[in-house]
């Protein structure tokens, strides 16, 4: 009897109907993933902030410097009650890597002054948010909460620009003649403006109105608020805050004269506030 011829073609078809089956590679690797938007490859984590820890808060400011914001510290006699003074008196926190702050208040003469230092360490818990990132969107929240008034235009600005009368200041449309005039106005009640620090903030000059700090950490302001009324002294409080990579650092400053009606200076306590963060801010990176 005559065999069957034997047809390779279909053996071959064979085959690669059990390779289709088994969904295999070629190369004996993983099943085929019919996702097709899954490319096998991990997200990078976002980086880490460059700070672990922070420093000790209450310890963070010198007794010159205490002596420098708080004067009535040197003014107590009772060698207990002055180094209780320099002390302060450390903010509650349950895990002092992550919080920490201290506060002092002194009274003196002449005023009351109250000084806080607060340090806050940001730690993203989103793999796609670095802390330095998460950092930043709370410290622009921060800022945008303090309304900063808008940035008065530079001098540079100011004498490029079209000048309204030949006789005049670039810019200005008025006579110096004029000048005591411009600056009632600007005091909006009719009466002449108070000397710098004593006054609104519209009576304040441009250096010294609230603003954005370019030449302190990633990023920080400053904000000078003065409280109202006339009768009674009035408490000013300056806030700087600053942002270094993943730390967060607020310093507030108030001063409040003893004497009815007294206003504390503005030029004075923003200098004392501005040298205490460059301080804070080498604590970090020392």
């Amino acid at each position: 009897m005559q065999r069957k011829a034997y047809v390779p073609g279909a053996a071959v078809l064979l085959a690669a109907l059990l390779a289709g089956c088994s969904g295999a590679s070629d190369d004996g690797g993983s099943p085929i993933d019919s996702k097709g938007g899954d490319t096998g490859t991990t997200a990078v984590a976002a980086q880490p902030g460059k700070y672990r820890t922070l420093p000790e808060a209450c310890g963070a400011v010198d007794h010159d410097t205490l002596d420098s914001l708080l004067p009535g510290v040197r003014q107590l006699t009772d060698p207990a009650q002055q180094e209780t003074a320099y002390e302060g008196e450390a903010a509650l926190t349950y895990d002092t890597d992550r919080s920490d702050g201290c506060s002092w208040k002194v009274e003196s003469a002449s005023a009351t002054d109250h000084l806080s230092v607060g340090f806050e360490r940001v730690v993203s818990y989103d793999n796609a948010v670095s802390d330095d990132n998460k950092a930043e969107d709370l410290y622009t929240t921060r800022e945008t909460a303090a309304d900063l008034p808008e940035p008065a235009p530079s001098s540079t600005d100011a004498s490029s620009s079209p000048s309204g009368d030949a006789g005049t200041p670039s810019g200005t449309g008025k006579t110096s003649g004029s000048s005591s005039s411009s600056s009632k106005d600007t005091a909006g009640d009719g009466s002449e403006p108070t000397p710098s620090g004593s006054g609104s903030p519209s009576e304040t000059p441009a250096a010294l109105q609230p603003r954005v700090l370019d030449d302190l950490a990633d990023q920080a302001f400053l904000d000078d608020k003065l409280s109202t009324g006339s009768s009674t002294a009035r408490q000013r409080t300056v806030t700087v805050v600053f942002r270094t990579s993943n730390v967060i650092v607020t310093i507030e400053y108030a001063e409040q004269p003893t004497a009815s009606g007294g206003v504390p200076d503005s030029e004075e306590m923003q200098d004392r506030a501005r040298k205490l963060a460059d301080v804070l801010a080498g604590k970090l990176d020392g």
